[in-house]
């Protein structure tokens, strides 16, 4: 079952990046390029059913599968990345964490309105980053399909936050 091989190839890494966190690593899955491929056939499949034109992967880790999904689906790849790392005209959002804010930005040209745009990232915690993508899809005219995560930090609450977007939210994982 694909959740079991990725559950044991997910590596704990205690304290990190502060005390108290156990921060789940997924890199050791891509050192498994068979289990990598098998990841992304499970996120197409269920991508297909969604109907997307296109997927918004989150930075940075959402690039990994993001681009994957989209390749896989012959659809756009539209990377969301911190503010100031694109070099292009965007259109940003700012949002609230824990102890701060930040904002993150697309191109803004990349968004087509009407068109159905998943939202990919590699780990569902309190929904913050992702909620924040599908605003700015929002605010392009576009409709958020779905979310897909690798890994749900289901104690977080996280896709509650995103079901005011979206019922499709499918974490491989749960945690």
């Amino acid at each position: 079952m694909i959740q079991d091989k990725i559950k044991a190839a997910i590596r704990d890494v205690k304290d990190f990046p502060k005390e108290g966190i156990i921060f789940k690593d997924i890199t050791p899955i891509l050192e498994d390029p068979e289990l990598t491929k098998e990841i992304t056939h499970v996120f197409a499949d269920e991508a297909r059913k969604l109907d997307v034109d296109a997927i918004m992967g989150v930075e940075s880790r959402g690039f990994f599968w993001g681009m994957l999904i989209a390749q896989e689906l012959n659809v756009p790849f539209i990377p969301v990345r911190k503010k100031g790392k694109l070099p292009y005209k965007t259109v940003s959002y700012k949002y609230d964490l824990e102890y701060g804010s930040a904002e993150i930005e697309v191109h803004e040209d990349v968004i087509k309105k009407g068109s159905n745009i998943l939202i990919h990232d590699d780990l569902l915690a309190t929904g913050g980053t992702a909620a924040a993508a599908a605003e700015i899809a929002i605010a392009q005219g576009a409709n958020v399909s779905g979310f897909s995560f690798l890994v749900n930090l289901e104690f977080l609450n996280g896709a509650e936050r995103l079901k005011k977007y979206s019922n499709n939210i499918k974490g491989l994982v749960n945690y």
